[in-house]
């Protein structure tokens, strides 16, 4: 996606007063990752991983109204909020582009879970960022015989581990060198990997891809199943018991399996309650730890299904 693309998709939601002061910075959107949005706080831009007060010329920025709020939700639900009630629930709506915008505010409850959100008062426009190519260091890895193996990325929260999952499935998809095309079925349960907007990924995930979004990850992976024979499935951020189970259904049904889990190291992965039985176990054949004590995105370690490193710092 182009620069002045992703810059016309975010300025078109902004409210026209944020937006002018925004487009004034002349910033490069490749390296916009967030524009926060608070009432009564200052306007943030996270840029290139530093946060800037904007405008970046004054000494506390513009503080953000309620009324730029107001303007804002109207442009990005096309005044009709009612119509993204299921978004809303969620926390989220996903914009033209893949790009997300978290809200907040008074969340209204029924039968004690939530139903919609009311008086936002923060949104936070997080931008969708596409690297192809960032998985051909861990290709050579996590494939055998140009046939995937079972993979978990070990990765703790902004180091890159949708970006990562995102490119793997593109390269699995379309297939190179090591690996051959295979029929991929992602469950996008937060519209972060596909970015789906009106149905549609705006995110390549290749040719052989199907995409069920907004869906809870166990249910969408029997539904997968059942319903286009993927030969691969990809989840993001697995954790619940009923996942474990949806995985292991998966992998019986001869499913390979590539997914993410929050973690900072292979032994805090394999401590926790539900994921260690799988890896006690052995179910997953390859292990990826993320970090970012130097760049986003580092690949720290790549472990065996016998906890063995086959690589480190890649």
């Amino acid at each position: 996606m182009n620069r002045e693309n992703r810059k016309k998709q975010v300025l078109q939601v902004l409210s026209r007063k944020v937006r002018e002061i925004v487009e004034n910075e002349g910033a490069d959107f490749c390296k916009v990752q967030e524009i926060r949005m608070r009432v009564g706080k200052p306007l943030i831009m996270v840029y290139d991983n530093e946060e800037i007060f904007l405008p970046s010329g004054g000494r506390e920025g513009h503080l953000i109204t309620k009324e730029e709020i107001r303007e804002t939700m109207e442009y990005i639900s096309h005044y009709s909020l009612y119509a993204y009630e299921h978004e809303l629930r969620q926390g989220f709506i996903t914009i033209e582009g893949g790009h997300r915008v978290g809200v907040m505010g008074k969340a209204i409850l029924e039968e004690d879970r939530v139903k919609n959100l009311q008086y936002i008062s923060s949104v936070n426009l997080r931008m969708s960022h596409e690297i192809l190519g960032c998985a051909d260091r861990v290709l050579p890895f996590i494939t055998k015989n140009r046939q995937v193996c079972h993979t978990l990325v070990i990765s703790p929260p902004r180091c890159g581990k949708t970006t990562l999952i995102r490119d793997l499935i593109r390269q699995i998809s379309d297939g190179n060198s090591y690996v051959k095309g295979c029929t991929v079925g992602v469950v996008d349960e937060r519209s972060e990997i596909g970015g789906c907007y009106l149905g549609i990924a705006q995110n390549d995930l290749g040719i052989r891809t199907d995409v069920l979004d907004c869906c809870p990850k166990a249910e969408g992976m029997i539904m997968l199943i059942r319903s286009m024979a993927p030969q691969v499935i990809a989840v993001d951020e697995i954790g619940s018991m009923e996942d474990i189970h949806a995985i292991e259904y998966a992998m019986q049904c001869g499913c390979k399996m590539i997914a993410s889990v929050h973690g900072l190291s292979m032994d805090e992965a394999s401590s926790k309650p539900v994921l260690g039985k799988l890896i006690k176990e052995r179910r997953f054949e390859r292990y990826i730890v993320l970090g970012n004590e130097k760049n986003p995105g580092e690949i720290r370690e790549i472990y065996d299904e016998r906890g063995s490193q086959l690589c480190r710092d890649l």
